[in-house]
């Protein structure tokens, strides 16, 4: 791909980066943002810097937030003895949109995967495992998505947790095998969350 303008290549060579994005596509991103208000392309670049430079980490859940303690974990109307473990962001959003569930979230960060040289020491797992140790965790919902590394995480989890006395629950399969929670539709999602199953059921029978 040929550019008449060394700016305008390496502007559509950093938004190809982006995943899902080909050359082509950050070519016709970068012409429309060209077309638009000066303002506009400016708020963009705003945006994004002050999300590399002021974004945070919830101390308590790992879930992305603008202070310390994110709104989930600060709001006393949710149930704090109850965790429903996840992915990622992408995950909390899916599930907080079912409107289904009232309790806490622990932001795992990725998925156990030897492939991809993701291991337990990559995760936020000790940090949950402390969590339960403190005593106010009752009930553990393993929300991973069901794949084969999904299910890795889970089991792991749940064989660290044995003896602490918790509770462990896994959504209800009305999710596909195979599929990734967040392309869930919210009624399935909300369902799955509300009828989830004891973990050690969901492999027993397998």
């Amino acid at each position: 791909m040929d550019f008449s303008s060394k700016l305008l290549e390496n502007a559509v060579y950093e938004m190809s980066q982006l995943p899902g994005i080909g050359k082509r596509t950050a070519l016709r991103l970068v012409l429309h943002l060209l077309k638009q208000p000066e303002r506009q392309t400016e708020n963009l670049s705003n945006a994004l810097t002050k999300l590399r430079t002021m974004v945070q980490f919830c101390k308590k859940c790992h879930n992305i937030s603008d202070t310390a303690l994110c709104e989930i974990c600060s709001n006393p109307k949710r149930d704090a003895s109850l965790v429903c473990v996840v992915e990622d962001i992408r995950d909390v959003m899916a599930i907080e949109n079912t409107g289904q569930y009232r309790g806490l979230y622990h932001v795992l960060g990725g998925k156990i995967s030897p492939i991809e040289g993701m291991g337990p020491q990559d995760l936020t797992i000790s940090s949950l495992i402390n969590k339960v140790k403190e005593g106010e965790v009752q009930e553990l919902i393993l929300a991973l998505s069901s794949t084969m590394e999904g299910d890795t995480t889970n089991f792991y989890i749940f064989k660290q947790l044995e003896g602490t006395g918790v509770k462990t629950s896994t959504i209800a399969r009305g999710i596909a095998v195979g599929d990734e929670l967040e392309y869930a539709d919210e009624v399935t999602l909300g369902r799955s969350i509300l009828n989830r199953i004891p973990f050690e059921g969901s492999f027993s029978n397998k």
